[in-house]
């Protein structure tokens, strides 16, 4: 299988060079890898055409934006930015974090289970972080979820879903989506990623609100987002941050955001989000 891999980076010169080393000792390597240099003042540019020199089928692509790092839209633009560039030649299509070390048979295995059953949309391993010296897993999320840094899409199945929506909550969405149309989210857990950044950690004070708004427009209602903010802050360890997720909805609904999905898609998700909840109670 072809795959095509896309990296939206900003000032990312301590990470980069570290995530395309480990890009091109792949076991199978990409056919293409771009890097969106997303308005850097770093040598994240120089250290990327270095990699490309050595290595023809990394490119790099030059994008002007804000410097603000608001979770979802930044970073999903960037990653169009880069996809528009792409040709129709590929299988699966890549959306990585440039802040990732993968283990050398990654994509190897990512495609053997693309390869082993064609109702499979979307594949991922787990990310871990360094805590006192030890790598342990990132728990922010169920088992189940494959993380926005690393989410790997059947074409068929990206096209299906509609893309990558810039706004936070597009890495909840696509998979959610993936369920509506009957594509299967398959996680790997042998497939151990270093994160080499927590999440969230370059977000500005004014993301605070966002999982509340994201929450909303994924057509959650007020009941199971008060779920998932509650499990959210929790895992977080952050139990204030409950307050901000609700106030974020509650300031969406009144505003009358437009929803990410179709009324149909939303009661579906409402439906999916409650029996998963049913089915950990009982």
């Amino acid at each position: 299988m072809n795959y095509y891999i896309v990296i939206p980076a900003h000032n990312e010169e301590e990470f980069i060079s570290l995530t395309l080393e480990s890009l091109v000792s792949q076991t199978l390597l990409p056919k293409k890898v771009i890097i969106v240099n997303d308005n850097s003042t770093d040598s994240t540019a120089e250290i990327v055409q270095a990699f490309a020199k050595d290595n023809p089928f990394i490119t790099l692509v030059e994008k002007k934006s804000s410097a603000i790092h608001l979770p979802g839209s930044k970073v999903i633009q960037a990653f169009q930015k880069g996809f528009e560039t792409l040709d129709e030649n590929y299988d699966v299509i890549v959306k990585l974090d440039a802040d990732l070390i993968f283990p050398n048979n990654y994509f190897e295995t990512i495609t053997k289970h693309f390869n082993s059953d064609p109702t499979i949309g979307m594949v991922g391993g787990f990310c871990y972080i360094e805590k006192n010296g030890e790598w342990v897993l990132e728990n922010l999320t169920d088992k189940d979820h494959i993380r926005g840094a690393l989410k790997a899409y059947r074409k068929e199945t990206f096209k299906q879903i509609g893309g990558l929506r810039p706004q936070m909550g597009w890495d909840t969405v696509d998979e959610l989506l993936c369920k509506f149309y009957n594509w299967k989210v398959v996680t790997d857990a042998s497939l151990k990623v270093k994160h080499l950044k927590p999440t969230g950690a370059n977000y500005n004070k004014t993301a605070r609100y966002k999982q509340g708004e994201a929450f909303y427009t994924l057509g959650y209602g007020f009941w199971i987002t008060s779920i998932a903010s509650a499990k959210l802050s929790f895992m977080k360890k952050k139990p204030l941050l409950f307050f901000d997720y609700i106030q974020g909805f509650l300031k969406a609904k009144s505003e009358k955001k437009p929803l990410m999905v179709t009324a149909e898609q939303a009661k579906f998700i409402r439906n999916y989000r409650l029996k998963k909840m049913k089915e950990k109670l009982f």
